[in-house]
């Protein structure tokens, strides 16, 4: 009992940190560094180099999705350790949002460097100047991940030893 509580704790030290640092403060990092920047665009000149530019942010692409993917690890590894068909539901929920939530993002992020080549010429189809709309569906997609993957993580991370009112229950299994 004690070493899945311990294992429970941990899950919420990685959990808690990756969602608030990850999830709320990365998405500002990860898209600066993952796009070709106004002050790349000018010194790109030909199609083939702004298409390298643009294929060089794939990498970092990749790299923001496993590190988004931390939350929902842990919460298919506190469902592990206590399984709950209700909550088991909600994380099948949860991997959904976020695989679309990551699609869309990425698409979102590879269109968005596309889009500028600097000169205000269209090097690219205008379908990936319509990339410019999915942040609105990113931000529909990702409100009811983070409330979902948030209210998870509280349940999961709360003792189950607690009651309402912060009174501690008796342990059943003995001394």
């Amino acid at each position: 009992m004690t070493t899945r509580l311990a294992v429970r704790a941990l899950l919420a030290v990685v959990f808690w940190p990756s969602l608030f640092f990850f999830w709320f403060l990365g998405p500002f990092v990860f898209f600066l560094l993952s796009t070709t920047g106004s002050e790349v665009c000018p010194r790109l000149e030909t199609r083939a180099e702004f298409l390298a530019a643009a294929n060089g942010t794939l990498p970092m692409l990749l790299a923001q999705n496993l590190i988004y993917a931390v939350p929902i690890i842990c919460l298919a590894l506190w469902n592990r350790l206590s399984p709950e068909a209700a909550r088991a539901r909600q994380i099948v929920t949860c991997l959904k949002l976020f695989a679309v939530a990551m699609a869309t993002g990425a698409v979102w992020e590879y269109g968005s460097s596309l889009v500028c080549d600097g000169y205000g010429q269209p090097f690219f189809s205008p379908l990936w100047q319509m990339t410019s709309y999915l942040p609105i569906v990113c931000l529909v997609i990702n409100i009811p991940l983070y409330v979902l993957t948030f209210s998870l993580g509280r349940a999961f991370s709360m003792r189950d030893d607690i009651g309402e009112g912060g009174a501690v229950r008796p342990r059943q299994d003995g001394p």
